[in-house]
């Protein structure tokens, strides 16, 4: 990674840096999926492909935070039957990353998810979602969740993208609020964790990508606090509607830069 373009940046750029940061904190105990708009701010600011470097360390840290928050509505079945496709899904982001340009990467994932949204609203219309988690335990929720998974591992690798694939996953799958953000706040600690020796490995992170996460994650923190308070006051249906809201805008607005 090139240390003299991370810290070309103006104030104007490390201000935005900075509010997408404080973006990130908010979207992982709030709205999961409006972390969309602070990739697409990092990728406007540093190079496309350095950029999800960058931002890796600090979507961890929000991580953090919202599993401190909402540790006790975490679906650990739901999660045990993701992992392993998950895993599947990170290896081929990873090969991709090898070969694939910045344009083939904000397409690809653009394309992803916008077809997530759709497929989602789709199911909400044409039949009752189902009440209960567990109902992944059947043949098409197991197949569903193998998608997802492959879908949510290949795009969280590429581009940190992976929210608001998992987001439309665990709404369909029907969970609730709390059960949401509990679940994906393990579900992301853990995979953005194990992608750290990934993006390392393909130079991505590195010391001077760390310096200016230190900067940054100071910014997290009240984010984190912005929606802790903030979703006591969101009722489940606006809840979903923003998120789907956040995956139609972070695909338009990778497929249109």
């Amino acid at each position: 990674m090139d240390t003299m373009t991370l810290w070309h940046i103006t104030g104007w750029e490390f201000a935005a840096l900075a509010g997408a940061a404080l973006l990130v904190g908010f979207s992982k105990t709030a709205v999961s999926g409006a972390n969309t708009v602070s990739l697409a701010i990092f990728a406007a600011v540093l190079p496309a492909r350095a950029s999800t470097g960058v931002l890796l360390p600090i979507l961890i840290a929000g991580d953090v935070l919202a599993v401190l928050t909402y540790r006790r509505h975490a679906h650990w079945p739901t999660l045990w039957r993701l992992f392993p496709a998950v895993a599947a899904g990170v290896v081929c982001g990873t090969l991709f990353l090898v070969w694939a340009d910045d344009g083939a990467v904000r397409t690809s994932i653009g394309a992803i998810l916008l077809m997530m949204a759709a497929v989602t609203v789709w199911r909400r219309r044409a039949a009752e979602r189902e009440a209960d988690p567990d109902a992944v335990t059947t043949r098409s929720g197991r197949l569903k969740a193998r998608s997802y998974g492959v879908l949510g591992g290949f795009t969280t690798m590429v581009a940190n993208a992976g929210g608001p694939v998992m987001s439309m996953y665990l709404l369909s799958a029907g969970f609730r609020k709390l059960g949401f953000l509990g679940t994906s706040a393990f579900f992301f600690l853990i995979v953005n964790t194990s992608k750290v020796p990934f993006s390392a490995g393909l130079g991505l992170i590195d010391g001077s990508s760390l310096l200016l996460d230190a900067a940054l994650v100071l910014f997290v923190v009240p984010g984190a606090l912005l929606g802790t308070w903030a979703v006591g006051r969101i009722n489940q249906r606006l809840f979903e509607q923003l998120v789907i809201a956040a995956t139609v805008v972070g695909g338009l607005q990778l497929l249109l830069r």
